[in-house]
């Protein structure tokens, strides 16, 4: 079943951006949300299992030579390292 839900533009945009980070569809909240509200337990098939990004990416681990044996040998590699364009912490 379809419906229309007048959001506030603000909202809509933070809800849209943490199911981008969170890989979600935007449609998945408000019917997780409806269920809380109602007491109920989610659906069997929409919980997905947590996936770190090393999960995502560990083929590619070590795909790549970036030529430098050691960074921590020149101290130059991590100057300013915790800080940003003013210097600041």
């Amino acid at each position: 079943m379809k419906t229309t839900i007048d959001i506030p533009g603000d909202l809509y945009r933070k809800v849209k951006a943490r199911c981008a980070l969170e890989g979600r569809p935007v449609r998945e909240v408000p019917i997780e949300l409806f269920r809380q509200w109602l007491g109920e337990s989610p659906a069997p098939s929409e919980g997905r299992p947590f996936v770190s990004a090393y999960d995502l990416m560990r083929d590619l681990c070590g795909a790549l030579d970036s030529g430098v044996d050691d960074l921590a040998s020149n101290p130059a590699h991590i100057e300013g390292l915790g800080r940003d364009s003013l210097g600041d912490r």
